[in-house]
């Protein structure tokens, strides 16, 4: 049997092999991801972001918990800083995630983000399409903490929860992030501290523009992952945001997003080897620099050039 025939039957350290292999971008990989994605679209997936430091690791270990109190197979995508060794993820989420990397329904990956400055690491698109046609219930992604330009979470899971603390500061800043406009669920995390009582009003001020003719109340859930409290009433509205984009058809809406979104990135990325190809490598692409360096032409002449030459 091959790896892939025993990743179809269930295989854990297949997967686990069937990930890096989608990953490091091994040969065929798109033909493993095509083979794959028939077997799709029966997972829900749950993006959790927001800044460092926040305890979305924590987070997500309760929420996951409960899940899997409800006998749901779940799989984690836990996107890491880059190792500036070895280019491989740090593993911190991992480590905090500890009590669940021994729960038979749980599998949880480290990615690296591989200098990805969307908060996920290139191929965590692709790994949601593998932990889906693996059979898991739920795919939980949390984004590395990256602050102001974690955005690609929203076109990768179907619901967004972002985690704030009271020392966030000012909530102007979480609206300079772009977090408000991707949020479909706000926990400001850490509420036992000074101050969150005043951010969750603040927040809910906010919210008052957004939530103006909108069906859903984009609420505020204050929590505490050390202590435990606010987590029941944070999956109470992760359920209740699945009910809502299945009663309101956005879910197909979401999902059609997505599908545009991944034909665009793998199109790009198609056309960004074929250039390089083309060009002959890094090589060629080093002496167009040097021209440009010593004044000799412009970014946008040599790349006007090169797309006349090789793609009209």
């Amino acid at each position: 049997m091959t790896v892939l025939d025993r990743f179809l039957k269930g295989d854990r350290r297949s997967l686990a092999k069937v990930i890096t292999h989608i990953e490091n971008r091994r040969d065929l990989y798109r033909e493993v991801l095509a083979r794959l994605y028939t077997r799709t679209g029966k997972s829900y997936k749950i993006g959790f972001t927001g800044p460092p430091g926040g305890g979305k690791s924590s987070v997500v270990d309760l929420i996951a918990d409960h899940f899997l109190k409800h006998d749901k197979k779940i799989g984690i995508i836990a996107v890491d800083p880059s190792s500036p060794f070895s280019g491989g993820a740090l593993l911190g989420d991992r480590i905090r995630m500890a009590k669940l990397s021994n729960q038979e329904n749980v599998f949880i990956r480290s990615m690296a983000t591989r200098g990805s400055g969307g908060g996920l690491a290139s191929a965590s698109k692709d790994v949601c399409v593998v932990l889906d046609a693996f059979g898991f219930d739920l795919v939980l992604v949390e984004t590395v903490g990256v602050g102001q330009v974690e955005l690609d979470i929203m076109d990768a899971v179907d619901t967004v929860v972002v985690v704030l603390v009271p020392e966030s500061g000012d909530t102007i800043q979480a609206m300079k992030a772009g977090l408000m406009e991707i949020a479909d669920i706000f926990c400001l995390n850490k509420s036992d501290r000074e101050g969150a009582d005043r951010m969750a009003a603040e927040l809910n001020m906010m919210l008052d523009v957004k939530r103006h003719g909108s069906d859903w109340e984009y609420p505020v859930i204050q929590t505490s992952a050390l202590k435990g409290f606010g987590i029941d009433e944070l999956q109470e509205q992760i359920h209740a945001h699945h009910k809502y984009l299945k009663d309101t058809s956005r879910f197909e809406k979401r999902r059609r997003r997505q599908v545009r979104v991944e034909v665009y990135q793998h199109l790009q990325d198609r056309l960004l080897e074929e250039v390089n190809t083309r060009l002959g490598g890094e090589l060629t692409l080093d002496e167009i620099v040097d021209e440009i360096a010593a004044g000799e032409s412009d970014p946008f002449t040599k790349a006007t050039e090169i797309f006349d030459k090789y793609f009209r």
